[in-house]
């Protein structure tokens, strides 16, 4: 088909398209907005991605481009969710969102673009999540740290789509680095935290000779493991559980400290 180019700047093309409207049939457009008939006013976005839920995203045509990019990652996490991180795909993801496949390609390019920004995503919603957390703690050592260790059990990140996708994303760090770097800056500034105020509580409470990175390591064990109990059996393991289970490990660590 040939190239119309005006300052509207869109191309046709042959196959479906998101706009179906009149004079707009089987056209992908560069700009979604230049689409649109003219609206009384243009919807505000979004400051801040991560602070919109799946429910609050809008899936109007004169939806910003932050707005839109946070619907497709969305779908992108409910995508793999379903039918796991190899059998995700552009399609898959245009059903979840309810959009073209075009829109996809505007937005993120290609499929990797689209899975290594929606690993962004979670890897930068967990840290604000838990930096938050630890802002608002009390000042005690051992506030401090069942503040941090409350954020894996909190329910923007204790969701079963969610672990999923960690879990597949995890599962492919050893073949993609770019995953495997992502996933180390996850854990680092986390587990160093956690760390510092697991030997403080030592110090303190005169405990002995225990390993500060060692009894991290074991927590952080301890909640993934608790995840995937959630994830497989989810009728055994929930939430409150899951605290539980941190606060009894917690007590007999530090008896001085927490109870179960």
């Amino acid at each position: 088909m040939s190239t119309i180019m005006n300052e509207y700047s869109f191309i046709a093309i042959p196959g479906g398209s998101e706009y179906s409207g009149a004079g707009y049939t089987q056209v992908e457009v560069f700009n979604e907005k230049h689409l649109q008939k003219p609206a009384k006013a243009r919807r505000p976005g979004i400051r801040q991605m991560s602070a919109v839920s799946v429910q609050a995203v809008p899936s109007k045509r004169t939806a910003s481009k932050e707005s839109r990019r946070l619907q497709l990652i969305q779908a992108t996490i409910q995508s793999i969710a379903k039918f796991g991180l190899s059998d995700t795909t552009v399609a898959t993801v245009s059903r979840e969102a309810n959009l073209s496949q075009g829109i996809i390609n505007l937005h993120f390019q290609s499929k990797e673009r689209l899975l290594v920004e929606t690993l962004e995503f979670v890897t930068g919603e967990y840290k604000d999540t838990w930096e938050k957390a630890l802002a608002n703690a009390g000042p005690s050592p051992a506030e401090r740290l069942q503040a941090l260790l409350s954020v894996d059990y909190d329910k923007s990140v204790f969701d079963r789509d969610k672990i999923a996708v960690w879990f597949a994303f995890w599962s492919e760090t050893k073949s993609r680095p770019t995953y495997r770097k992502l996933c180390a800056e996850r854990d680092r500034g986390y587990d160093k935290a956690v760390t510092e105020l697991v030997a403080t509580i030592i110090a303190e409470g005169q405990y002995g000779p225990l390993d500060p990175e060692i009894i991290a390591n074991g927590l952080s064990a301890m909640a993934e493991g608790l995840w995937l109990d959630w994830l497989v059996t989810p009728r055994e393991m929930d939430r409150e559980k899951a605290r539980r289970v941190v606060r009894t490990y917690l007590a007999c660590l530090f008896p001085r400290h927490f109870a179960a």
